[in-house]
């Protein structure tokens, strides 16, 4: 499922369009070649007769629950989930029937953390927290390359802050002048 080009502005640019890491394929995968071996070694090991047939039909059905369920379902939610970066917002679209998008601007991101485990660090993948304010945060799971992509946000945030000024420095009284006191 490609992510539709209508949800931008028109000035604003794709930066960076990630996918959660393929590593979350992989159980499915597995899942549907399970499911057919099973089919298949059954077909082959029972007899053609009517009780084959009904086991056959038995272990058919429940595979094709499961590869339906386990397999297919999960491979469908990882194609459509997307992380979006822009120059103006992080976009976060996830759902195969329903779905839901959620806008970060960058201007009110004010915390990223990223995180990986022992299998995350040998993957290159992580987890990325974004927190930004009024108590919104996102959760970014298993990011591919996850280091690169929060130093992206970084500079994003920054050239961000570059081109908008920032608020708080209209806002700030003058520093008053020191007092100068008599030497003794």
């Amino acid at each position: 499922m490609a992510f539709p080009d209508e949800v931008l502005t028109d000035e604003e640019e794709v930066v960076l369009h990630l996918h959660p890491h393929a590593r979350a394929a992989v159980r499915p995968i597995l899942v549907l070649l399970v499911a057919l071996a099973a089919v298949l070694l059954v077909w082959i090991m029972l007899p053609p007769t009517t009780g084959g047939l009904i086991g056959v039909s038995l272990v058919g059905a429940l595979a094709l629950f499961m590869a339906v369920t386990r397999g297919v379902w999960p491979l469908l939610v990882w194609r459509g989930t997307h992380y979006v970066f822009t120059d103006e917002r992080i976009l976060l679209q996830d759902g195969v029937i329903a779905r839901e998008r959620r806008d970060l601007p960058l201007n009110r991101v004010n915390d990223h953390v990223m995180s990986q485990s022992l299998l995350d660090r040998m993957l290159g993948s992580g987890t990325l927290r974004i927190d930004s304010i009024g108590d919104r945060s996102a959760v970014l799971v298993a990011v591919p390359r996850v280091q690169q992509v929060q130093t992206l946000l970084y500079q994003l945030i920054e050239t961000d802050r570059e081109l908008r000024g920032d608020d708080d420095e209209d806002d700030e009284e003058p520093a008053p002048a020191p007092v100068r006191g008599r030497r003794r």
